[in-house]
This record gives C-alpha cells, sequence and structure tokens, in this order.
C-alpha cells in the first residue's frame, strides 16, 4: 500500500494528551500534516477508519483477523491515506495527527518500515481525571477486556493510559531505533526550548533551533497536576495499584 510514496511521521498518544501543539510545531517545521482538521489538528480521514476497525484490531490476539478483514483494513487504510495526502500530493514531507494512532503503531510500522513515529505522554494520574474520555469510552472495552469492570472511571483511564503507554513504548524502543521519539508534556512545557530541539533533530529539520512562532504555541494549561485537588486517596490507591509501574516507568512517581 505505500512503495509509491514516502512514509510519513505519525504522532499519537492516549487522548488529551496535548498533540495537538506538537502537530503545530510539526507543521511549523515543514510537514505537510493535511487540510482537512479538526480544532484539534486531528486529520478527519481516520476517525472514522479507527471507529470502524481499532476494536476489532485490538482483539486480533485472542480472535486473529480473517485474511478477509485484513485485506478490508488495508483498503481502508489506502482510501485514508489517499484522501489525506490528495491536497499535497508531492510532498516528501508528510504526515497525520490523531491520536488514536498510537494503538496501531504495530501495524503502521509493519506498512512504512520507514515510518517516524512521535508518542506523546502526560502523567496518567492527570489522564484519569480529564473531561476528555473518549477513548476510554470507545476502546477501553477491548483495551481492559473483562477487567476493572466495575471500577470507577479514573481508575479504568489510568489502566488504559499504562497499558497502552507502556506497550507504546516497548514497541518503538525495541523495534523503531531512530525513528520513535517519546515526548513528555510536562517537560514541552516547562522547557520548550529545549525540547522543541529534540523534536527538531528528529524530524532531521536544517535548523533545530525552535523560532519564535514555534516557542509560542506552547502555553502550559492549568490542568497540570489536577489530579493532587481532584483524586480522593481510595481512589488515588486504586490508580496506584494499576498505573504505579508505569508511572514509575515513565518518571512521574
Amino acid at each position: 500500500m505505500t512503495s509509491d510514496i514516502t512514509a510519513p511521521l505519525v504522532i499519537g498518544a492516549t487522548g488529551g494528551s496535548g498533540t495537538r501543539v506538537l502537530a503545530r510545531i510539526v507543521r511549523k517545521a515543514g510537514f505537510f500534516i493535511g487540510a482537512n482538521l479538526n480544532h484539534a489538528e486531528d486529520s478527519m480521514e481516520f476517525p472514522d477508519l479507527y471507529d470502524r476497525w481499532l476494536n476489532r484490531y485490538l482483539l486480533r490476539d485472542i480472535a486473529p483477523l480473517t485474511a478477509e478483514e485484513e485485506a478490508l483494513l488495508l483498503q481502508d487504510f489506502v482510501a485514508a491515506v489517499e484522501r489525506h495526502r490528495s491536497p499535497a500530493a508531492g510532498s516528501i514531507r508528510w504526515g497525520w495527527k490523531e491520536p488514536r494512532s498510537i494503538y496501531v503503531l504495530p501495524l503502521l510500522d509493519r506498512q512504512w518500515p520507514e515510518l517516524k513515529f512521535i508518542h506523546v505522554v502526560r502523567d496518567g494520574r492527570d489522564m484519569a481525571f480529564s473531561d476528555n474520555q473518549n477513548q476510554c469510552r470507545k476502546h477501553g472495552p477491548a483495551v481492559l477486556r473483562c477487567e476493572l469492570r466495575d471500577a470507577p472511571q479514573p481508575v479504568r483511564s489510568a489502566a488504559l493510559w499504562a497499558r497502552i503507554n507502556s506497550e507504546t513504548a516497548a514497541f518503538g524502543e525495541t523495534r523503531m531505533a531512530g525513528r520513535y521519539l517519546r515526548v513528555h508534556y510536562e517537560k514541552l512545557c516547562s522547557d520548550p526550548r529545549s525540547t522543541i530541539s529534540e523534536i527538531l533533530r528528529f524530524l532531521e529539520s536544517a535548523d533545530s533551533v525552535p523560532d519564535d512562532e514555534m516557542l509560542r504555541e506552547v502555553a502550559p494549561p492549568g490542568s497540570i497536576g489536577r489530579w493532587r485537588h481532584l483524586g480522593e486517596p481510595s481512589i488515588m490507591d486504586w490508580i496506584y495499584s494499576v498505573a504505579g509501574e508505569a508511572l514509575r516507568r515513565f518518571g512521574y512517581c
């Protein structure tokens, strides 16, 4: 499906991690990231695809995709990519941002062996209390299966965050040397200059020094650290029990 075009740059994360600012930085670095975008800079050519296929893909370990399903999935992906690229088909530096791309990273990597992936991570404790729970609602059952069925939403959200980010980090670190970059949203907010410089080097930009326009894209939200006043002790204990290992892995506790 990909032999006639260069490999893309893809930005993914669990929902609400701050990928919008990454998309804007990437665009200012000269990448085409789509013409049909929503307010969060998501390419609107992919949401329907992910709605149709993501849960089925996530369950492939217990019910492998049939040959017919795999062909249909790839056909749908080809169509989405063609729609996304059509306004700038000649662009060499291109990609997209739809956070749920994080769930299909192995599929994307198989189709584009030269693909680059930016993995945005935000403190799972803040994510647990985010108003943005679309991914947990849509895909939590497929990721968590029967686990935590009766748990409070923040606990299920934290468990989803832990599993998806841990699996993505493991895949990126072991299978995508030089093509995987993890960006911590909090570090981007606290030290935008050095973090954007790291991103630009990853993108192999001619200049790794961020300009003022890029720096102005970073506006730290007041929601950083919200878990400290929203998390009741009993809920926080439960969150640490399901996500503590991932929180430690990513340096949050």
